[in-house]
């Protein structure tokens, strides 16, 4: 009996079948193959396991036993100790199965105090890159996670140290807080969100306000502005938002000609020498100009704050393209500030603090950068706040210069 006649549809359809069938038993074998030699490649053996590990307790014995823990990662041994100590039982870093959070934090600090990338700081311990990044981000939340310790507003009870034991601040600012003022970040962003963050640097950054103590120390931070943003824009959200920036009624804090001068926020006369520089060669010749030195002399805090900040960590100073998103440098920076702030209390560098300030002194002054408009009806009472302490201050330098 003679064999059935396929119909043209169904023959179609069984050599598609069979075709079908031949594609997916050869990406089988495929994706067989390309696991056994992953396989192969990525499972070390004992010897090359032990021998990674015996090169990452050299690198934490040299580092806390060689005397350079300073010069490596910006903290003495003893303040690297504490460090640890503090993200393990308020932060919430833990060790896991393979790296202790002594090797965590290391790790951590090599990054941010050398501007290193992930692929050598994974080379250097003999870890992945993978798990470099993830030991950094752990890290990095951690250190957030401990702000409230180091980062707060002042109570305001009594005046600063600083000024109350210096004739030429006291009583003429008995009522200023601290100082506030911005910098530029620079960071990584797509390009269709570049012209938003590039602002007078010519690269994107982002634009961050900080307050500080005349002690250096950082009191509110504000990230993740564009460069674009101008300062005045930035400070009017920091007094509004959630976590705003608090000044005491009664109270003030100076900045720099480029924001308004308010009743609690004291700028410089513009249009009058203002820099230090402008007066190493010819002293104040009125009111006007000893109040912009003195103004000048005590606002340059939170420029040597930052100073010292971007010389700790140079991760937010280069000028390189960063390696991090946008948000991750934001928070990075926030991260840099607390450990600041940790270091004055822990381990204080005096000779990084005097370098800074001798670059200031000596270094090119920044004139201006924004132009603003004339003191309002509403904040005449700072004008005439200002004009008051200026015309004491000239008056007791005058008593004391004729004696």
């Amino acid at each position: 009996m003679d064999a059935p006649v396929l119909n043209p549809a169904h023959a179609l359809r069984a050599r598609q079948l069979q075709v079908v069938n031949l594609i997916c038993l050869l990406l089988t074998f495929i994706t067989q193959r390309n696991m056994a030699n992953k396989k192969r490649v990525r499972l070390p053996t004992r010897k090359v396991i032990l021998e990674r590990q015996a090169v990452r307790e050299e690198l934490l014995h040299n580092l806390l036993e060689g005397g350079q823990c300073r010069h490596l990662i910006r903290m003495s041994e003893n303040a690297f100790r504490r460090l640890c100590e503090i993200l393990q039982t308020v932060g919430g870093l833990r060790r896991t199965q393979r790296m202790s959070v002594e090797e965590h934090v290391a790790r951590f600090l090599h990054i941010v105090s050398n501007d290193l990338r992930t692929r050598f700081t994974s080379w250097m311990y003999r870890r992945s890159r993978s798990t470099t990044s993830r030991c950094f981000h752990r890290v990095l939340r951690s250190i957030i996670a401990i702000e409230g310790l180091y980062i707060h507003q002042p109570t305001c009870d009594v005046v600063p140290r600083e000024i109350q034991e210096s004739t030429r601040f006291y009583p003429f600012f008995k009522d200023c807080i601290g100082a506030i003022d911005g910098t530029h970040v620079r960071v990584h962003v797509p390009n269709r969100d570049a012209p938003r963050y590039r602002g007078r640097k010519g690269y994107p950054t982002i634009n961050v306000l900080a307050a500080c103590t005349f002690d250096l120390k950082f009191t509110y931070v504000l990230t993740g502005w564009e460069g674009t943003a101008s300062d005045s824009r930035i400070i009017k959200n920091a007094f509004t938002r959630n976590d705003k920036l608090i000044i005491p009624s009664g109270k003030y804090c100076l900045v720099d000609g480029g924001l308004p001068h308010t009743n609690k926020l004291m700028a410089p006369y513009r249009g009058v020498r203002y820099h230090l520089k402008e007066y190493s060669m010819r002293g104040p010749q009125n009111s006007k100009e000893l109040f912009n030195l003195r103004h000048a002399s005590l606002r340059n805090t939170i420029e040597r704050a930052f100073g010292v900040l971007k010389r700790r960590f140079p991760i937010i100073r280069s000028t390189t393209e960063p390696f991090y998103s946008c948000e991750t440098q934001s928070a990075i920076f926030l991260a840099c500030c607390i450990l600041h702030n940790f270091l004055l209390d822990e381990d204080r560098d005096i000779n990084l603090e005097d370098e800074v300030m001798q670059e200031i002194l000596n270094g090119p002054q920044e004139q201006d950068r924004r132009n603003s408009t004339e003191t309002n009806e509403a904040n005449r009472m700072a004008e005439q706040l200002r004009n008051s302490i200026a015309n004491e201050m000239w008056a007791n330098y005058l008593t004391h210069s004729n004696n």
